[in-house]
């Protein structure tokens, strides 16, 4: 087993699954049992003294001087280190729209990451309404107590939608995760890869397959940051200004990618391309991948299965990637969003930026250093190196971009 199991049973029995009584040990729900985490005090409260300074009646010198100074409160509570988690539960990892109470899980661990890889608390908020609206005039109310918003498996459009409204409202960081901690762990890897092969990121034309919340936020980082073109497709084949069928989003995607006009397939596009970018699952078939250009990249991001098997990709393609961490140059969300949220919080950080987010893949690319090579273009979540370089860089860039407050 992984990890040590703090809430057993009190009965002293097995666990199984629910409704599989009798069934093997199953460590997973054993590890889940009581929740994944708790909150702990940061002062002792051992007698009348100490509670008297943490709560009533000294807490009301600390009320009193953040009422006369507003600012104070990021340094007399937690604010300024603590980021809230809030999903709706529509677009969970791989098991889609399965409700609030069923995200729980997947938010405290989203909630650990951050401790374990970024030592940022963070708090699970799963609402109970998948209104956009709602979503935004919750969270603006909630957001007195937080340094920070993280949004989390909320389905497209709406992510984009929710986002935006409250970057225009907030005035601390708000982030999907889901979006941009992909866009900057695929450019670090992206841009490693291109250095390993002696190419610059505008000699390459990529293809992504995916027009969610994760295609649409690579497509448009990869374009900021200078890659040389990028086609992206959907269900129904490329994303192009001559389709009618596309909502407002892709519809705005359609005018920034594509400089070369394709029309089509997925499999059609990948032939003679550079990149082939996978957050959508399904299958690509071996003959499309053959027919990129000689030295691609293949990442294959859909978990469990991704869209390219390892096995075929590297038949073809001189750096292969996925989601998973069972394979060498794994795209891992948690490489990105500890570090992102811990520089922009130790600066105060009005927003993210996209100078940020650019700062933070550089940084990640980085860490690789002269180890550099086919099997390694991006490094683990578990190299002690990556969170301090992350943070460094974000609030550097922070400062640079004139959205840092300390």
């Amino acid at each position: 087993m992984a990890a040590e199991i703090v809430n057993p049973r009190s009965d002293g029995g097995t666990e199984s699954a629910p409704g599989e009584s009798g069934e093997p040990f199953d460590p997973a729900f054993a590890l889940h049992r009581g929740g994944k985490m708790a909150v702990q005090a940061t002062v002792p409260v051992r007698n009348k003294d100490d509670l008297s300074l943490a709560y009533t009646p000294g807490v009301a010198k600390v009320c009193t001087a953040i009422a006369e100074r507003p600012e104070l409160v990021h340094d007399y509570t937690w604010k300024s280190q603590v980021v809230a988690v809030v999903t709706d539960g529509t677009a969970v990892l791989g098991l889609g729209d399965i409700g609030p109470e069923a995200s729980l899980p997947v938010m405290e661990g989203k909630a650990i990451l951050f401790k374990q890889f970024g030592g940022v608390d963070a708090v699970p908020i799963a609402l109970a309404t998948t209104d956009a609206d709602e979503i935004v005039e919750t969270v603006v109310r909630l957001a007195p107590s937080f340094g920070g918003v993280n949004l989390e498996d909320i389905s497209a459009p709406r992510c984009f939608e929710i986002e935006r409204k409250l970057q225009e409202r907030l005035d601390i960081p708000v982030f999907h995760d889901d979006q941009h901690g992909t866009a900057v762990v695929t450019l670090a890897a992206l841009r490693n890869a291109a250095k390993l092969t002696g190419r610059g990121l505008g000699d390459l034309r990529a293809v992504i397959s995916g027009a969610g919340a994760a295609g649409v936020a690579i497509a448009k980082f990869l374009l900021e940051a200078g890659l040389g073109d990028v086609a992206v497709a959907d269900r129904k084949g490329i994303v192009s200004r001559d389709r009618e069928d596309l909502t407002p989003v892709k519809r705005e995607l359609a005018e920034i990618t594509n400089r070369a006009g394709l029309s089509g397939s997925l499999e059609s596009a990948l032939s003679g391309a550079d990149v082939f970018i996978g957050v959508s699952g399904g299958t690509v078939p071996e003959p499309a991948v053959a027919s990129m250009a000689p030295g691609a990249f293949v990442f294959a991001m859909a978990n469990p299965n991704p869209e390219v098997h390892p096995d075929v990709a590297h038949k073809y393609a001189a750096v292969v990637a996925t989601g998973r961490s069972d394979y060498p140059n794994q795209i891992n969300n948690v490489l990105a969003f500890p570090g992102i949220f811990a520089g922009a919080l130790q600066v105060r950080a009005s927003r993210i930026t996209e100078g940020m987010k650019i700062a933070a893949a550089n940084a990640l690319a980085d860490v690789v250093g002269d180890a550099l090579a086919a099997d390694y273009v991006i490094p683990s979540p578990f190299d002690e190196r990556v969170a301090p370089a992350v943070t460094a860089a974000v609030a550097a860039a922070a400062r640079a971009e004139g959205v840092a407050r300390r």
